[in-house]
């Protein structure tokens, strides 16, 4: 396949409100993506990150990272990777070839946005709400969907209840940014957020890293055919930037959960050097498994790597005694490593990285810059997940979640008549589920009229007959639940606390 990032960087949205030339000769302006940027930047749901948890749920202390700050770190080495490839690519006399020349700050803008982006569909206390949600859909989908209104074959319904039990962070910005806020972004900036390229009524293959996670709902699926049409993508195939902004994530939160356990006194700076050279070299000798074979291809030239670093960091905190220079020089010295291992392998890879088929992570190749974060995100599992205050504010984000579903279950168990009937006000309806209706948010209710409306078109999107074939009240309760698990997981922290204690009943 010829590599022309023209293809890729295209200003087409959409909702076009003037026309977008395709002709490959010409470039998209920047403007474009600055217009991309301007609407992200303002939007709510970027806002909402500064109160939703990265590691400490409902965390007072400002200098421990929220979602919004763990995403501008992320951004700043999304851009590093980006400046990196660019100059690689020049070096190489390779960017007029590639159709990237006149396009660099376009590639990069489209990376920096995606990086702010990356957690914007995370529920309310990370990746233990997604898998309280996940666990609640898991134990009351498949009774909402066993109702006399639904004639449909119980088993003909399995892909709706399987696409609703698999809430994932990535698949729900996606939603999020095009159809609850509506921003309109170009097709090329919303390709950068599709990490995964599995639908969620599909099962995970066996042996997929691109779709070991769900990417996208049934929902968008008009949105992600967009996306195919529109940047000559194959369908299950991922955009190059989307590689770009996974590495810089990867290299992001690995350092930041082990710094934010510092700031709060888990760890100390004293024997946080030692767990990571024993760590990093029982990792580099293969006493401990990278992959389920154990195999590690990291060069013996590099076995003193993390030595070097955290003796060098060492050196900088006890001239200072400053913590935080202790991770200034730790972090220097693995992002300069990492940064240029990543802009390498995408290099190195790029026909397969432009076409969207690259089956890994930039990252993950079991090299030793994959040893050294791999080494970072072994202790933040053995030292800091597994804490007891973080394990306790889990089982609080859970009850609350779980809480909160339960609470507007109700509105899931009317029938479609009822709760449609909610809508116009002009009709008696039950007390308790029209004061819980009142509470949900103008554009979730927005979107999820505009679903109703144009079910017909949707279900022609759709290339299994089997998807077309189900019934109106079928799709109707599958995008009534989206509404409701929309609402919840877009509550920050304390938003959702303060919900579940001004409607918990208390028994």
């Amino acid at each position: 396949m010829a590599i022309d990032f023209k293809q890729r960087i295209s200003g087409a949205r959409r909702w076009n409100t003037s026309p977008v030339s395709t002709a490959t000769d010409q470039l998209t302006p920047l403007a474009v993506f600055e217009s991309d940027r301007g609407r992200i930047i303002n939007s709510a749901a970027v806002r909402r990150l500064q109160q939703k948890t990265q590691v400490f749920p409902l965390e007072r202390n400002a200098a421990v990272r929220s979602r919004l700050t763990h995403s501008m770190e992320v951004q700043q080495v999304g851009r590093h990777i980006s400046q990196t490839i660019i100059k690689k690519l020049t070096d190489e006399g390779l960017l007029q070839e590639y159709g990237l020349a006149g396009l660099e700050r376009q590639f990069e803008s489209i990376v920096d946005m995606s990086c702010l982006m990356h957690d914007i569909g995370n529920p309310p206390f990370g990746h233990f709400g997604e898998a309280a949600i996940n666990q609640w859909c898991d134990g009351n989908i498949g009774v909402l969907f066993d109702r006399a209104c639904i004639t449909d074959d119980q088993e003909h319904l399995t892909p709706l209840r399987r696409d609703l039990c698999s809430f994932e962070g990535n698949a729900q910005g996606l939603r999020i940014v095009d159809t609850l806020q509506a921003l309109n972004l170009t097709y090329s900036q919303l390709s950068g957020l599709l990490k995964y390229t599995r639908r969620g009524d599909q099962q995970k293959p066996k042996n997929s890293y691109l779709q070991k996670k769900v990417g996208f709902y049934l929902s968008e699926i008009a949105l992600l055919r967009g996306v195919g049409d529109a940047l000559n993508m194959a369908a299950g195939r991922r955009s190059p930037f989307a590689y770009v902004m996974e590495a810089a994530d990867d290299i992001s939160y690995c350092i930041a959960d082990i710094e934010d356990a510092v700031e709060k006194g888990i760890l100390k700076i004293d024997e946080l050097s030692g767990l990571l050279n024993r760590e990093y070299e029982d990792l580099f000798c293969g006493n401990k498994a990278l992959t389920k074979d154990g195999v590690t291809f990291a060069s013996p030239d590099h076995a003193d790597w993390m030595k070097k670093i955290t003796s060098q960091a060492l050196a900088s905190y006890r001239k200072s005694e400053l913590e935080g220079n202790f991770f200034v020089s730790l972090r220097v010295g693995i992002n300069t490593k990492a940064v240029e291992h990543a802009a390498s392998r995408f290099v190195d890879n790029i026909s397969d990285i432009f076409s969207g088929c690259y089956d890994q992570a930039l990252v993950e190749d079991l090299s030793a810059n994959h040893v050294l974060l791999q080494t970072l995100k072994n202790i933040a599992v053995e030292h800091v997940f597994n804490h007891p205050e973080v394990e306790a504010q889990e089982l609080q984000g859970y009850r609350i979640i779980t809480g909160l579903l339960d609470i507007y279950k109700p509105l899931l168990t009317l029938d479609r008549s009822t709760f449609e009937a909610m809508f116009s006000g002009q009709y008696k309806t039950p007390l308790y589920e029209t004061r819980l209706f009142k509470k949900l948010p103008g554009k979730h209710l927005k979107a999820y009229a505009s679903a109703i409306v144009t079910l017909d078109g949707f279900k022609r999107l759709l290339d299994e007959p089997e998807l077309q074939i189900l019934s109106d009240n079928a799709w109707e309760l599958y995008f009534r639940c989206r509404l409701i698990l929309d609402y919840i997981s877009g509550m920050t922290d304390q938003f959702a606390l303060d919900e579940y204690r001004a409607l918990h009943v208390i028994d």
